[in-house]
């Protein structure tokens, strides 16, 4: 089993945060593991995206070539990305920022709408989670237990008190794509 992922949106989107917490999850069930974070120019509010692997076997090269799946958070993210996803694989769109639908058809495309979730559960600040959640439930490539661990180190024991609503925001998302 080998995942191979892009994670993609605006800086302050919690691109890298989710990005931090597979590969945290990955490594606390003894997988194989990259994280390579790339960030736009700008500061916050600029693109930014990662490239995360988690494996069984060892990780040649931190570069997602042909992702098995993609989570874009925006319609850039999405114009930029759609193309790495190889036949067959995932691409997660946050369809309450992107109102265009994908052009593939060789691919699985889920329509996720985080920020609404995020919303609705009254912390805007989780619709990444809502899409790692649905990542998640469509490849089970880390267990729950273990995004909790990485949760928990990605922020803190100062914020270890969001980890619930975290885990509930990943729920929501697993819920769009069960």
């Amino acid at each position: 089993m080998t995942e191979q992922v892009i994670i993609a949106g605006f800086g302050g989107q919690g691109v890298m945060s989710i990005g931090q917490i597979l590969t945290y999850a990955g490594m606390t069930e003894n997988k194989e593991v990259s994280w390579l974070p790339s960030y736009g120019p700008e500061m916050r509010g600029g693109t930014a995206n990662c490239n995360v692997i988690v494996s069984d076997k060892a990780v040649a090269s931190p570069i997602v070539t042909g992702a098995t799946a993609a989570l874009v958070l925006n319609k850039p993210s999405l114009d930029k990305f759609e193309k790495s996803v190889k036949h067959d694989g995932h691409l997660l769109i946050n369809s309450s920022l992107i109102d265009n639908k994908a052009t593939r058809e060789d691919i699985h495309v889920h329509y996720i709408p985080a920020n609404e979730i995020a919303v609705e559960l009254g912390n805007t600040r989780i619709a990444n989670m809502v899409m790692l959640g649905a990542y998640l439930e469509l490849t089970h490539v880390v267990s729950i237990e273990s995004i909790a661990k990485g949760l928990k180190k990605v922020l803190g024991k100062a914020k270890e008190h969001l980890v619930d609503i975290n885990i509930e925001a990943m729920k929501r998302g697993a819920a769009c794509v069960a």
